[in-house]
């Protein structure tokens, strides 16, 4: 065949009777034959392959027939023409007066090409932009990969491979925190997940010289203070303001375990912000002062015991296995189990402050524990930052006493149950503590919230 082109002609019926595909098929071989000439006589071509089958779809309805009629060709344009008009000199089908109309010659390879396009355009816009990766993205997923790939499981937390044998341990917020460490070479870190310190991470820092390394938000405090009541810390460092461990760069982390504070100066010091502390500490009447150079926090980060009084560059390889160590670590033997707010403070005479009585102007929280639940007064009392006295209501009072309180509250002590209504508003009201004899199966408990029972705070003589 000497054209390639491919067309369809499509042709429309009708009869004045009832008529088969048969009869259809017979009229266009019978009423053509010898119309064109040999060259173009339907039974050569066909038989040449230049014409493919007659396709006849035939209905009958009302005693008249209709159909339609389909011829595939792979003549040049000209000739398919030629063809198609001859198939309008069809008068008669079987024995039936009929007529023929063509109504289209389709070009078979355009509608392809138009495939070809539509499906072209759908593998440029899915299959391309996703495989495309730059040199950046390939060095952070080969990366990633190498800090997974350290990071192990400790009791079901986040942790650096050497957690389990270092001497020293940094308690971290956080898998993302510790990935980051990892990514800078510190090995040692763990991360609670969350402010409730699980029971595993305050066991290991009884046996550890501790330094934990948080957020400078609000939830790095609340993290701090409850590691504090359940565990022991050493050091005590903090991101600036606003951040987060896992947002710092190399030398901004290794700077920062440098100049890391010894968690006493925050229990010596109230009134200053913990994170105001991480770099700077306070002379006796006050006024800020320089932070002295404190050793660096044990930071094993190789397979290599740590060496005393070294402290490695903070710009070595991270992966070189370097320390960060001390034989001098500032350790605070303080019990596990104190509660960081319940420091002995000054015990001012409050004339205005106990409305009860029953006590003699107890000083922390504890004692104000024992005095208004042991002592079973059926009242909640409202103390501030000191745990000074600021009103004692009766207890089925207390959502409102919370509520309308003009000085808001640090700690509520309730002889009674602590119930989620009684949780919202305190924590709509920013009371930090919330101690009561019993409290509800709770839906959500507010994050800024410690809420505790007299068993879980008062230990048995």
């Amino acid at each position: 065949m000497d054209d390639t082109a491919k067309y369809l002609i499509h042709a429309s019926t009708a009869a004045d009777g009832v008529v088969e595909r048969s009869d259809v098929v017979g009229a266009v071989f019978g009423q053509t034959e010898g119309l064109l000439g040999d060259d173009l006589d339907l039974r050569d071509l066909q038989q040449s392959s230049k014409v493919g089958r007659i396709d006849v779809q035939i209905d009958s309805e009302n005693g008249q027939s209709f159909g339609r009629i389909t011829i595939a060709t792979n003549l040049d344009k000209v000739e398919t023409a030629i063809l198609a008009a001859s198939l309008e000199t069809i008068d008669r089908v079987g024995p039936c007066q009929a007529s023929v109309e063509v109504t289209d010659i389709e070009d078979v390879r355009e509608a392809k090409r138009r495939k070809v396009i539509d499906r072209a355009k759908e593998l440029l816009a899915g299959s391309f932009d996703e495989s495309v990766m730059d040199s950046s993205k390939i060095l952070e997923e080969v990366r990633e990969s190498v800090r997974i790939d350290d990071i192990t499981d400790y009791h079901g937390l986040p942790a650096g491979p050497r957690v389990t044998d270092s001497d020293a341990i940094i308690v971290v917020e956080g898998r993302s925190d510790v990935l980051t460490l990892l990514e800078y070479g510190i090995k040692n870190a763990v991360g609670v997940e969350g402010t409730n310190v699980p029971d595993a991470v305050a066991d290991l820092t009884e046996e550890r010289t501790v330094t934990a390394f948080l957020d400078g938000d609000r939830g790095g405090e609340l993290i701090l203070r409850e590691l504090a009541q359940i565990g022991d810390v050493d050091y005590v460092v903090f991101a600036p303001e606003g951040r987060s461990v896992e947002d710092l760069e190399h030398h901004e982390v290794m700077s920062a375990l440098r100049d890391k504070t010894a968690y006493a100066d925050f229990e010596a010091d109230d009134d200053l912000s913990v994170r105001g502390k991480t770099s700077a500490a306070v002379d006796a009447d006050g006024s800020p002062r320089a932070a002295e150079s404190t050793p660096a926090t044990a930071v094993p980060v190789g397979d290599a015991p740590p060496e005393p009084d070294r402290i490695s560059n903070a710009d070595a390889d991270p992966e070189s296995g370097a320390s960060q160590t001390t034989n001098d670590p500032a350790v605070d033997e303080r019990s596990g189990g104190e509660d960081a707010d319940d420091d002995d403070t000054d015990a001012d005479d409050d004339a205005d402050g106990d409305a009860d009585g029953d006590d003699d102007d107890p000083s922390t929280l504890r004692e104000h524990v024992r005095a208004a639940i042991e002592g079973e007064t059926g009242t909640a009392r409202l103390l501030d930052a000191d745990f000074r006295l600021l009103e004692t209501v009766p207890a089925d009072e207390t959502f409102d006493a919370v509520s309308d309180a003009e000085s808001t509250p640090y700690a509520v002590v309730l002889d009674g149950t602590v119930t989620q209504r009684l949780l919202d508003v305190a924590a709509q009201r920013g009371v930090e503590q919330v101690v009561a004899r019993s409290a509800d199966e709770m839906v959500k408990t507010p994050v800024d919230v410690r809420v505790r029972t007299i068993d879980q705070l008062v230990a048995v003589d």
